[in-house]
């Protein structure tokens, strides 16, 4: 696996990409400023639900929603709603 593919029912877990921001002292600039690296997450259950954030406050409120996730579900994925097995 790549260590920047998102992660997929079969292969569970969360992934979390987030710029550096702090810089060595001695380089001139203490803060980083490139403005275009955005921290990305994503995470998928072995129960088949993904999602994706993009943006500081969306992914910190990802890894919340993960966690919260993991506490409840079972791991079992969900009956289909559609298709032959639905009725």
């Amino acid at each position: 696996m790549r260590p920047d593919a998102d992660p997929t029912p079969d292969r569970p877990g969360i992934r979390i990409s987030a710029p550096p921001v702090y810089r060595h002292h001695y380089d001139g600039a203490r803060w980083s400023k490139r403005y275009a690296a955005t921290p990305t997450a994503a995470y998928a259950c072995p129960c088949g639900e993904t999602r994706t954030a993009r943006g500081q406050d969306a992914v910190a409120a990802l890894v919340i929603e993960y966690a919260a996730h993991q506490h409840f579900c079972t791991g079992t994925p969900a009956a289909p709603f559609e298709g032959r097995t639905a009725a």
